[in-house]
């Protein structure tokens, strides 16, 4: 499975991570989705109503109105994203434990480096991690 997503939407969602540091940052994916490939259309950032740099929780609100974009713009839910402001890109056990749907992506943007790190997982059965390739698109 390859994930494909613009410069634009990464840089998006680089900004709205170090525009909310400390805190984790969080939103959704939206796209296309097919048997070998996940196209990343658009990023919905949201907010983190934790107020947490070691955890997040999306606003329902905000949660049902880009839902409701996403169907308009012909996309669908194909992932969630969320920073690690201060740890590296891959789940944490809390991540793992909250997976709830093994067929979405899970995006983490690490900002523990100087330069950001993405990446893209699948998380099946709370504990099963493959990590996809993905490519600027």
């Amino acid at each position: 499975m390859m994930v494909k997503i613009s410069k634009e939407n990464y840089n998006k969602m680089v900004k709205q991570a170090k525009d909310q540091f400390p805190l984790e940052c969080c939103g959704l994916l939206a796209g296309i989705k097919t048997d070998d490939e996940i196209l990343i259309k658009n990023i919905y950032p949201l907010t983190n109503i934790d107020q947490s740099s070691e955890h997040f929780s999306m606003d329902p609100k905000e949660q049902f109105t880009a839902i409701k974009q996403m169907r308009t713009d012909g996309h669908m839910l194909v992932g969630n994203y969320h920073s690690h402001p201060y740890t590296s890109s891959r789940p944490s056990e809390e991540d793992k434990r909250l997976a709830y749907d093994a067929n979405i992506l899970y995006g983490i943007l690490s900002l523990e480096d100087q330069e950001p790190v993405l990446n893209f997982f699948k998380i099946i059965s709370n504990e099963l991690v493959e990590k996809l390739k993905w490519v600027f698109i």
